[in-house]
């Protein structure tokens, strides 16, 4: 049996890899992302609620952080366990989801599709919420920001596909 320290290190260890593959991912959507937006991005009419774009990073940076934590606090629970595969799967997909809005949105210029994606994603980030919470109460708890981003997310790709 492993000592509290060593589960300790086990749990740090698992945060810091799943905080590392959250930024990865954020870092390839920013990829599809550089390819629009000095271009057709600008030329898109938005919202008045449309934040500048300065906003983006430090926004998706600091959630990327909190969902790899959540993650990485799910995985120390042990993934023999049931309940904690079923949450990092619909963990995984949903990271997916993510990562693919960028490249629906920005990459091919097509919002619709994109706007599609998004809605998938709020669908399955609630199952992952769920699951989150089954297996520990403060993993879900922060991915609330998140869940409330991507509502936000997909109201604003929702106008923006609504006004071109």
């Amino acid at each position: 049996m492993p000592s509290r320290n060593q589960l300790m290190k086990i749990k740090v260890l698992r945060i810091s890899i799943t905080v590392a593959l959250c930024l990865f991912i954020g870092f390839l959507g920013s990829i599809a992302t550089q390819s629009s937006i000095d271009t057709w991005y600008p030329t898109l009419v938005k919202p008045s609620f449309n934040p500048p774009n300065w906003v983006f990073a430090p926004v998706w940076t600091t959630l990327y952080i909190l969902i790899g934590i959540a993650a990485g606090i799910v995985w120390s629970k042990g993934f023999y366990h049931k309940w904690v595969k079923t949450a990092l799967y619909h963990f995984g997909f949903q990271l997916l989801l993510n990562t693919a809005w960028s490249i629906f949105f920005f990459g091919m210029r097509n919002p619709l599709l994109a706007f599609i994606d998004i809605i998938a994603l709020f669908i399955l980030l609630l199952f992952t919420i769920k699951w989150f919470f089954v297996v520990n109460k403060m993993s879900a708890y922060l991915l609330i920001p998140y869940i409330f981003w991507v509502a936000f997310a997909a109201i604003l790709n929702f106008s923006i596909w609504q006004l071109n």
